[in-house]
């Protein structure tokens, strides 16, 4: 999310950072709508867990859907992000496969990432990766950071002005910006592991502040630095200089260790469709391998970061992270029997969500063709 801030940025205009502001309140709002479903029953342990009591055996299905969907998309775009950024250090790369078959630099960077990413799928354990992965909050300093740090000192400065508004860009803006905000199906999991489960709402506090100061910080330094030229991710925008392989390199280490932590949840949801009677450690391998090679596949097919980020943003962030926190605690509270303010507020995102969804949808479909 933060790589694709100052992309969104240009793509709204300066106007679209008070969408930003809005979206990162209503993503706050419904992480506190999701602790009030969990309070409500002792029973709840995960995001699916939710959907069920809200709307039953539907309702899991429904959330699982979405939940999954957004991790694989996700996991996807790690790929692409990693074959865009190798390509940006290595522009002239090729790979010859056999006779007269040559790999693009891209296409085989996206193939070598994923055999080196392939180990760790296989892994039964990954509380080792997990410690891996909480290194993103360093990371994303750093990032932030380096790119700063060549904007003000390698000669490139913060000159450009931009444009006050693009509404022709907006919906992809926002698109983006929801992105940033996904991970609410990981909440209740966070929430069950607390031992001062009380102090959930300070977390998002803080967690919502720093987060939003930093991808506006990003958006707002990487669109004075490289203005409408500004690519998909910040990174390939960048010079060829320490501070901005410092940044390179930085975001391409994550996406290895944070990989098998998105396809987990997905390799577990299919082994429990499996009986018992066969090698759990076997299906495991199978699966997770299995859906290594389709992400990679989608990668190749479908090789445009913005696009398909900003297309699990309208569909799928927005409604896995907004809407359906509101629709389950409007079910499982039942304040929908009762007319007051919080009624109306909660109605007003949902119906704001869901067209944010259909019409974010559209544009990012249409942007995705449009790049072929």
């Amino acid at each position: 999310g933060i790589l694709s801030t100052p992309y969104a940025l240009a793509s709204g205009g300066w106007l679209s950072l008070i969408l930003l502001f809005a979206i990162a309140t209503a993503a706050f709002f419904s992480g506190l709508l999701i602790q009030r479903c969990m309070d409500s029953d002792s029973n709840i342990r995960t995001y699916p867990d939710i959907g069920e009591l809200a709307f039953g055996k539907k309702g899991r299905l429904i959330v699982s859907i979405f939940m999954y969907i957004e991790l694989y998309l996700v996991a996807t775009g790690f790929l692409i992000l990693e074959g865009d950024n190798l390509q940006n250090l290595f522009p002239n790369m090729e790979f010859e496969v056999g006779q007269g078959l040559t790999i693009g630099g891209k296409q085989g960077f996206i193939i070598i990432v994923s055999l080196i990413i392939l180990p760790t799928v296989w892994l039964d354990n990954l509380s080792l990766l997990s410690y891996v992965s909480a290194s993103g909050v360093l990371a994303s300093g750093i990032t932030l950071g380096s790119i700063i740090w060549t904007g003000a000192f390698e000669g490139i400065g913060f000159q450009q002005k931009g444009t006050l508004v693009n509404w022709d860009g907006m919906l992809t803006a926002i698109s983006l910006y929801a992105f940033c905000y996904c991970a609410h199906p990981v909440f209740p999991t966070l929430y069950t592991s607390m031992k001062k489960k009380h102090q959930f709402s300070n977390v998002l506090v803080v967690c919502f502040i720093l987060c939003t100061i930093t991808y506006a910080s990003m958006a707002i330094f990487g669109y004075l630095m490289f203005g409408p030229q500004i690519q998909s991710q910040v990174t390939l925008n960048l010079p060829a200089s320490i501070s901005s392989k410092v940044a390179i390199y930085t975001t391409l280490v994550n996406p290895i260790a944070k990989y098998a932590l998105m396809v987990t949840p997905i390799v577990n949801a299919i082994k429990t469709r499996f009986s018992c009677r066969y090698n759990l450690r076997f299906l495991s391998i199978l699966i997770g391998t299995n859906l290594l090679i389709s992400t990679v596949l989608v990668a190749l097919a479908i090789p445009f970061f913005g696009s398909l980020m900003s297309l699990v943003g309208a569909l799928l962030s927005i409604t896995a992270s907004i809407i359906l926190p509101c629709l389950c605690y409007l079910k499982i509270s039942g304040i929908y029997r009762r007319f007051n303010g919080q009624l109306v507020g909660i109605c007003l995102i949902i119906i704001v969500g869901v067209c944010l969804v259909i019409f974010g949808t559209y544009t990012s479909v249409l942007d995705i063709i449009g790049n072929f």
